[in-house]
């Protein structure tokens, strides 16, 4: 018997929408009909199917409310009001039909019968919202401050600072474990809200465990109900956090079980607790690798790069965020080393220079080194050498990769690569350089890449049409 209490119960979700679709569409119909009045009987019959939806919506309501284990101080408004809106529903049908037993309501105005029954089932909806998703479902996105403004509780984010040089120093509950919790489980396990009569924002809380009893188990992360609901199914009725507030991630998840598994430490450092580096990798700072220095420069004047361009010489920024440029001379094959002059008013902007397919020649390195952001250098199908490219490795300090493919760079010159500070890659395919040969340089910082690649056969390279 009560397992078909609890399936009939789990139904309310389903039902609950009946009743609010019926009396909308009465509401817009009466609207509608205002005029003309010709809808009055088919009025009158969406307002006794909203009310005969309504009844069952409350009785599957107070079903689920008994099965799910609510406390009734949750559910105590939305019920209520549910019921309120099931007779409501029943008064306007009796009304549109005229019952002589309500003649008395005929002296208020349909109007404000209207409004009233709008706001029940505008109320009921949203405490109904409340129970399912929590009472600050709507305005969780909103920052803080307007959330404070109306009233709301708030939750400072907590963020998890660790880097390659403090993490093992840094103190695991304090600033790994509670900034999770705090950012994902606090909302609805404080002293304000204790949703299943759960803290989670205090060790004294965690310990002590929630209505169902303790949610830690020492040494055994398996066991514990908190790290047993975040991995169960979103669509899980038990699955923390409930659906529709922020997720943890699975890295967050993976250092609440490794935490759990090391015995719930609430004092003391990551590496007294003996967790590995991995699990705490993820929250490292992400290396950024722009093309463009990670510096702050002036914007280039708008007539110096027009007059440029008027030469033939395509110039755009990098991005919207920056000031430094892309500069290319794909559309003037002339350029040489002479016309370097005309990208002076640049210089400090210019951070990738494609020069391929030219007029330049080893002479252009030492303009080059006047270029002291310069990043990305392209000299492909060009007539350099490679003879005087050491005058960058002082100046350039911030080139990350250059290409000499189809030209006649020397194995000399590849040498002397090496000094340079941030290079990471070379492109030499079809030059002077033996392709069995200098493969990197500098201890492997620097690749060489001699390009000519095959892609693998697969099967049907080998069928003829």
């Amino acid at each position: 018997m009560d397992v078909i209490k609890q399936l009939i119960g789990r139904l309310h979700p389903l039902i609950v929408h009946l009743p609010i679709g019926f009396i909308l569409l009465g509401l817009l119909l009466q609207w509608h009909d205002r005029k003309t009045r010709q809808y009055g009987k088919v009025i009158c019959l969406i307002f006794l199917w909203a009310a005969i939806s309504a009844v069952l919506a409350c009785g599957t309501g107070y079903l689920q409310y008994l099965g799910e284990g609510y406390g009734f101080d949750t559910v105590k408004w939305h019920l209520w009001s549910g019921i309120a809106t099931a007779l409501f529903s029943f008064t306007m049908y009796a009304r549109l039909r005229k019952w002589k037993p309500v003649d008395f309501l005929s002296k208020i105005p349909m109007v404000a019968f209207s409004i009233l029954l709008f706001v029940l089932i505008s109320f009921t909806g949203h405490q109904g919202g409340n129970i399912t998703h929590g009472a600050d479902y709507l305005v969780e996105p909103l920052p803080n401050s307007i959330k404070s403004a109306l009233g709301y509780e708030t939750f400072e984010e907590k963020k998890i600072v660790l880097n390659e040089q403090n993490w093992e120093e840094t103190q695991l509950y304090e600033a790994v474990i509670n900034p999770i919790l705090n950012n994902k489980c606090v909302s609805c396990h404080n002293p304000k809200k204790t949703k299943g009569e759960l803290l989670l924002n205090s060790e004294e809380g965690i310990l002590t465990g929630g209505e169902n009893g303790e949610v830690v188990v020492a040494n055994n992360a398996s066991d514990s109900e908190i790290f047993i609901r975040m991995n169960l199914p979103m669509d899980n009725d038990d699955h923390m956090p409930p659906e529709g507030k922020t997720q943890p991630s699975k890295e967050e998840i993976a250092l609440i079980g490794a935490w759990l598994d090391a015995g719930h430490p609430f004092v003391g450092t990551i590496a007294e607790s003996g967790l590995e580096k991995e699990l705490f990798r993820p929250f490292f700072p992400k290396k950024m690798d722009n093309d463009y220095p990670n510096v702050d420069i002036a914007s280039a004047s708008q007539d110096s790069i027009d007059a440029i361009k008027d030469k033939g010489i395509h110039i755009d920024k990098i991005s919207k965020s920056v000031n430094f440029l892309r500069v290319s001379c794909l559309n003037k094959p002339s350029f040489s080393d002479s016309d370097f002059a005309l990208l002076n008013p640049l210089k400090k902007q210019i951070a990738i220079l494609d020069l391929g397919g030219t007029k330049v020649t080893d002479a252009i390195f030492e303009k080059l080194a006047s270029l002291p952001h310069l990043t990305v250098l392209d000299l492909d199908h060009t007539d350099i050498t490679g003879k005087g490219i050491e005058k960058l490795a002082s100046t350039s300090e911030h080139l990350k990769s250059i290409n000499v493919t189809d030209t006649q760079f020397q194995e000399p010159y590849l040498q002397k690569l090496a000094d340079f500070k941030k290079l990471k890659k070379v492109y030499v395919f079809n030059t002077q350089l033996d392709a069995d040969g200098t493969k990197s340089l500098k201890d492997g910082q620097i690749a060489v890449d001699y390009g000519n690649y095959e892609l693998p056969a697969i099967a049907s390279d080998s069928i003829v049409y």
